[in-house]
């Protein structure tokens, strides 16, 4: 059985981009294409972050009421929320209240924006140096790994630099959201399309 399905357009995607036209989207167009900037980082970290326990579906769904909420994840504007922001952010039916992760996010703003007197680099620059010299070439879902070295790294990296809900779990997880690895399978449309990786 391939680990792969074939779309009505005839492209060859994993199960669980195949159904949800949202989830097709997303996969077809961002997942695992470079993200470089450093806002574009910390969104992704911070979603991440909201993802731990929940499906990436609800994520995403949600993902313009993030932006709106925690305005467009600019690390400057999060790192001033104060408590009237918490509790705002806490009646906001339209993302995830989840007390902890919104402090999580708020904390990491800040860090952000101390790692840019880092001399390893701003946030986006140093998650990037934990690149890995090889990346998984997984047949089927059952083979895409869900932490690694790097991310096992990373996280502790991070955590000595004050962020926090940066497992690595989560970690392996934005490494792949953002091209630092490539797991699409290798049979895949999207396999090699980064251009950060070969297929």
């Amino acid at each position: 059985m391939s680990a792969v399905v074939v779309g009505d357009d005839g492209l060859p995607r994993p199960a669980w981009a195949s159904v949800d036209p949202m989830l097709r989207d997303y996969y077809d167009t961002e997942w695992g294409m470079p993200v470089t900037d450093e806002r574009g980082v910390f969104e992704r970290l911070s979603l991440e972050a909201f993802q731990s326990g929940l499906s990436w579906a609800t994520i995403l769904r949600k993902r313009p009421a993030f932006r709106a909420a925690f305005a467009g994840f600019s690390p400057e504007a999060v790192a001033e929320f104060g408590d009237a922001d918490v509790e705002r952010l806490m009646a906001d039916a339209g993302i995830v209240r989840n007390r902890a992760k919104v402090l999580a996010t708020i904390q990491n703003a800040r860090a952000t924006l101390e790692l840019r007197e880092d001399p390893e680099g701003d946030l986006s620059a140093y998650v990037w140096s934990f690149r890995p010299a090889q990346t998984p070439r997984p047949r089927t879902h059952a083979d895409v790994p869900t932490t690694s070295a790097e991310s096992l790294a990373l996280s502790k990296g991070l955590k000595r630099k004050g962020f926090t809900f940066v497992g690595p779990t989560t970690m392996f997880a934005l490494m792949e959201a953002i091209g630092i690895v490539d797991t699409h399978l290798l049979d895949s449309h999207r396999r090699g399309t980064s251009g950060i990786w070969p297929g």
